[in-house]
């Protein structure tokens, strides 16, 4: 077997670079992330991953979904609100959002409006099957969600809760949820 040169075990000279296994944080048995450890977007995306996992374990995927499941939560709680600004509250490009709104709409979980007072705007509002959806699976979704951070104590997870709304800029919303 011939070794890539392009790889090479770490050793005291790299230490210099910040590249030991000193001060790593370690994932799984044998996985240094090194400085990635201390970047916020790594440690959120790999959290995420793990959150997701545990969503995807607990919910049937044909019924629900993270991101349609946020998008109908999302209009229930906010009736008639535009497309176009829903869209840009969760970060969603326009035209993914029209996707799945359509989706959402040929499941009959919410029916779109033009408004006469704009008609290039579409208002979402839920339908009774939609408001019903969102009633039956929220309660497992916030216990997952729970279940999820079990490893913080509740104090860890009110402070976690407070400063990914303000890393997200909603640290001013009082809107449901700790």
């Amino acid at each position: 077997m011939v070794a890539d040169q392009n790889l090479r075990p770490i050793d005291d000279a790299d230490d210099d670079a910040g590249l030991g296994a000193a001060g790593s944080a370690e994932v799984g048995p044998q996985v240094a992330f090194g400085p990635l450890s201390d970047l916020a977007g790594f440690m959120l995306r790999l959290t995420q991953v793990q959150v997701y996992e545990a969503f995807f374990a607990a919910f049937d995927a044909r019924d629900v979904r993270p991101g349609r499941i946020g998008i109908l939560v999302a209009v229930a709680h906010n009736p008639g609100i535009r497309q176009g600004v829903l869209a840009d509250a969760l970060h969603i490009k326009w035209s993914n959002m029209a996707k799945t709104v359509r989706l959402l709409e040929s499941d009959g979980l919410i029916e779109r409006r033009v408004p006469a007072s704009d008609r290039r705007a579409v208002e979402l509002r839920p339908t009774r099957t939609g408001r019903n959806l969102v009633r039956r699976v929220l309660p497992a979704i916030q216990a997952n969600d729970r279940a999820a951070t079990a490893v913080l104590s509740e104090s860890e997870r009110e402070m976690l809760m407070r400063l990914l709304h303000k890393l997200a800029g909603h640290e001013d919303r009082t809107d449901g949820g700790a």
